[in-house]
């Protein structure tokens, strides 16, 4: 891994970070700031890093979350050694007929694939990562939607308690303050490279944020506490519901897919009967940790897999590595 750079800004400099970038930051938050970009080697002058203030007049909820620009991710994965820019275009899914206010062009998600070097093979495989539009456009009701309806209750100072309803006939709207209506597929392309970083590379970015990604929270009213939750519920939800999953990847493309332990199985045994010996080889190798990881919870099925494995394995051509040996190693337990 490549070393970070540090950035040695002057007292002026340090002056000015704080009157400009970081003005609506108090003390704590402006010096936490400041130590993640020197942790992260970013420069704040060149926007690669931000420091994004939520509910700044609720002294309860007040949160910083920092923001790593487009620039500052792609400086930072750089570093790690093992990353290579995406090769090809973003792929969009789309239906027409979720085009409207909300959705202009009616997508409804965005796939990125960045590359990532196995440092045991050196071979490349790409990460994939993907935005839904319905959980990441900033999608809300406009204030003018709402009305205050007494609750029956009253305060102790004897006045009545309202809460905030929406009227009839109210319709959401995308935000149109920043770019989500101007250039809806860049948007939801940025949240999906960030997805990527972070499946491909969790070290360097979990708990970073695009701003991009952060938009629909702004519009809700989150605070950055509640968008880590929603982020830890998501995660759980995409390993499997309540349990768990094994991060693996496949021969098309090499894209990093999380699958169920329940499902391991079937999903391998098929991948490995419609394989040649050589991509299997190759599979299995990619993947020590995950098969490790499977046998672990899994051990009946994991040695029929590996049983599965070895059977391919007599029918490899003569120019293949000793792919037996391969699957003695990552199998052990």
């Amino acid at each position: 891994m490549n070393a970070v750079s540090q950035y040695t800004h002057s007292s002026k400099q340090i002056a000015l970070i704080q009157s400009t970038v970081a003005k609506d930051c108090n003390t704590a938050e402006f010096n936490l700031f400041i130590e993640v970009a020197r942790a992260k080697g970013l420069d704040p002058f060149l926007g690669q890093i931000i420091p994004m203030i939520f509910s700044k007049d609720n002294a309860n909820k007040r949160k910083m979350t920092i923001i790593i620009s487009r620039d500052g991710q792609r400086v930072i994965a750089q570093r790690c050694g093992d990353y290579r820019p995406a090769s090809k275009t973003p792929t969009y899914e789309t239906d027409p007929g979720l085009k409207g206010p909300t959705n202009p062009q009616g997508i409804v998600s965005a796939t990125v694939y960045l590359w990532k070097q196995d440092p045991k093979t050196a071979e490349w495989f790409e990460v994939a990562g993907q935005a839904f539009w319905e959980e990441f456009a900033p999608i809300s009701f406009a204030p003018s939607q709402y009305s205050y309806v007494e609750t029956g209750d009253t305060w102790d100072n004897g006045k009545p308690k309202k809460m905030k309803v929406l009227k009839d006939g109210a319709a959401p709207s995308l935000d149109d303050s920043g770019n989500w209506c101007k250039m809806p597929r860049l948007m939801i392309a940025k949240c999906a490279e960030m997805q990527a970083l972070r499946a491909g590379w969790p070290e360097q970015f979990t708990g970073l944020y695009d701003e991009a990604e952060l938009d629909r929270a702004k519009m809700l009213g989150l605070t950055a506490s509640e968008i880590a939750e929603h982020e830890r519920e998501e995660n759980r939800l995409k390993l499997i519901a309540g349990n768990d999953a094994i991060t693996v990847t496949w021969g098309d493309g090499w894209a990093l897919e999380n699958v169920p332990v329940g499902k391991f199985f079937d999903r391998a045994e098929q991948f490995i009967n419609e394989s040649d010996p050589l991509t299997v080889a190759k599979w299995a190798d990619a993947n020590r940790d995950p098969l490790r990881t499977f046998w672990a919870k899994s051990p009946t099925d994991a040695l029929e897999l590996k049983k599965l494995i070895e059977a391919i394995s007599k029918r490899k051509p003569a120019n293949l590595l000793d792919q037996q040996a391969a699957v003695q190693n990552m199998m052990a337990g």
